[in-house]
């Protein structure tokens, strides 16, 4: 069961990995906000289309949990999502990696403070292998491109991301039972609605950037794998090993970014990266490590 739940990790940080560069993609050709609204509507399209029986079985069950459930489109979907683009149009892709690093201590203080979980030694270190691991790789392996980051409004827009994320993560131990289609179509419908007033804004302030053929496609991507695929398979690996420990694989995020870096944008590797890569395995495997004989 938990390497089922490895597996699905794995694929989510791996296409999560591809919205950084989406996003940055993004810039000039489809607004942040614009971007949120017309991801997850294609989502709910997706999900209703291809889950429509599921939904109308599972509806007393969303209609009872009905604030939950649009809780969690909201602030998990919607807030995230409108944070982390508008993030990237005023930051680096290397502050919004190094940041969302944070994501996992979020969780876990989240955990801690509702559920009262509580993390092991094995966890802890676990957790500092992976940051360590994350920092040589968003920092080029150079101690001086770490210290002389400077921080702006993207990238409090980032520090705000993470909140709303890790405390979405941490929250989804108390998700109702249904089936993944229904809950990806509420979740979906939720954040679709909860962005329509960013939208409203963006269009009030004349900030919004209508999209052509290339902001389309990076939409519909966007709905499709960061959205669809990578949240419902996060989803059903936080099921099987717990958020706490579903959370440490969002530290493979930045890792998976520098690959696709060099596969996509013809980007140099380099050894900090084959190290970082290997650091932040080595930390999931330690925080796993009294899990490996279950």
């Amino acid at each position: 069961m938990q390497y089922r739940a490895y597996l699905l990790l794995i694929i989510t940080a791996a296409v999560w990995g591809s919205n950084a560069i989406a996003g940055k993609l993004a810039v000039g050709h489809i607004s942040p906000f614009l971007l949120t609204s017309a991801r997850w509507g294609i989502s709910f399209v997706a999900a209703a289309l291809f889950g429509y029986r599921h939904i109308m079985r599972d509806m007393p069950i969303i209609r009872r949990h009905i604030l939950l459930v649009g809780g969690y489109g909201a602030i998990g979907f919607a807030c995230f999502n409108a944070s982390f683009y508008a993030a990237a149009k005023y930051t680096t892709a290397l502050n919004i990696v190094i940041i969302q690093a944070g994501m996992p201590l979020v969780i876990f203080i989240v955990s801690f403070l509702v559920y009262r979980l509580k993390i092991s030694g094995w966890q802890a270190l676990g957790f500092t292998l992976t940051l360590v691991g994350v920092l040589v790789a968003v920092s080029n392996g150079s101690l001086a491109t770490l210290v002389g980051m400077h921080f702006n409004r993207g990238d409090a827009l980032m520090v705000l991301a993470d909140i709303f994320y890790g405390g979405y993560c941490a929250m989804l131990r108390s998700k109702p039972s249904m089936h993944w289609l229904s809950f990806m179509a509420a979740l979906s419908a939720s954040a679709f609605l909860a962005s329509l007033p960013f939208v409203a804004w963006e269009a009030w302030s004349g900030a919004m950037v209508l999209p052509g053929l290339r902001g389309g496609t990076i939409a519909l991507y966007t709905a499709i794998g960061p959205g669809l695929i990578a949240q419902t398979a996060f989803i059903a690996g936080a099921e099987l090993i717990g958020s706490n420990r579903a959370g440490l694989f969002i530290n493979l995020v930045p890792v998976f970014g520098g690959v696709m870096s060099v596969l996509i944008l013809r980007e140099a590797l380099h050894l900090y990266q084959a190290a970082a890569f290997l650091l932040v395995l080595g930390g999931i495997a330690l925080a796993e490590r009294r899990n490996w004989k279950t």
